[in-house]
């Protein structure tokens, strides 16, 4: 499986962004696909999972109510939506795939994209 994350850029402040994570070389609709993100000088942490499906999310405490994630297994794509950005917020985001069931434990997952950064501005 071949994961390609896009969408990242420099944005303000309490403006929003979309991620993409498009996939290829696998039933898409098998995989939950999760977007960790990392930011300078600190581990990498999760912050939201899909289902194969779409039918179950879940989300990191820091952006509960800010993000939210969907899916297109027609497009093989994961998009998550990110509102209200903080500075906070600026890492590298990095989108990650595993058959089957979602977790939170990065070192779960078997396919990762490459990473986009998001800066945010205050």
């Amino acid at each position: 499986v071949q994961l390609q994350a896009s969408g990242g850029g420099l944005v303000q402040a309490g403006n929003s962004l979309r991620l993409s994570c498009s996939a290829s070389g696998r039933t898409f609709s098998s995989l939950a696909v999760s977007w960790f993100r990392q930011a300078p000088g600190k581990e990498r942490d999760f912050v939201a999972t899909i289902s194969g499906s779409g039918g179950s999310t879940s989300y990191a405490d820091s952006v509960k109510g800010r993000f939210t994630i969907s899916r297109d297994n027609a497009k093989n794509t994961v998009y998550p939506q990110m509102n209200s950005l903080k500075p906070e917020d600026t890492a590298v985001y990095y989108c990650a795939a595993r058959p089957l069931a979602q977790t939170a434990w990065a070192d779960r997952y078997n396919y990762w994209g490459q990473g986009t950064l998001v800066t945010v501005s205050s």
